[in-house]
């Protein structure tokens, strides 16, 4: 088994996380600009066993795509498949990952700056997202 890679794809950072090599824990690994996402990918499944590639898909609560990050996110997958066209992507419901993560920081006794962190909430999101997939399958 390959791992899974998790995106919580932003305007100005993305989450990333990656599962264990037997798919069953999620595991915060960096925040990066998008303007990196590409070397950083390159450079990850050349020395990883990457199998698949999650990516948060905000959808409305009405079932429907509609969010302003659309217009850079759906450019985004286009050029992943282009890029990588071996490798699968699954979008994913991303819907309250970020307030999921705020709360666990909350009760993991995090200080007022350390929720703050926006870094650390997209890679909390992005292991959120993986582990939920992880979780069902």
């Amino acid at each position: 088994m390959g791992r899974i890679l998790a995106l919580d794809y932003g305007r100005k950072r993305i989450g990333i996380a990656v599962s264990d090599p037997l798919q069953m824990f999620a595991q915060q690994l960096a925040t990066i600009s998008p303007s990196e996402i590409w070397d950083f990918l390159d450079t990850y499944f050349r020395n990883e066993g990457v199998e698949m590639v999650l990516i948060g898909y905000p959808i409305q609560t009405n079932g429907k795509g509609g969010s302003e990050i659309l217009r850079q996110l759906n450019p985004f997958i286009k050029e992943f498949v282009k890029r990588y066209p071996q490798m699968p992507i699954r979008q994913v419901d991303e819907r309250y990952t970020s307030k999921i993560a705020q709360r666990l920081l909350i009760e993991g006794g995090f200080t007022r700056s350390q929720r703050q962190d926006k870094g650390r909430i997209d890679r909390m999101s992005a292991a959120i997202i993986l582990q939920e997939y992880l979780n069902q399958k």
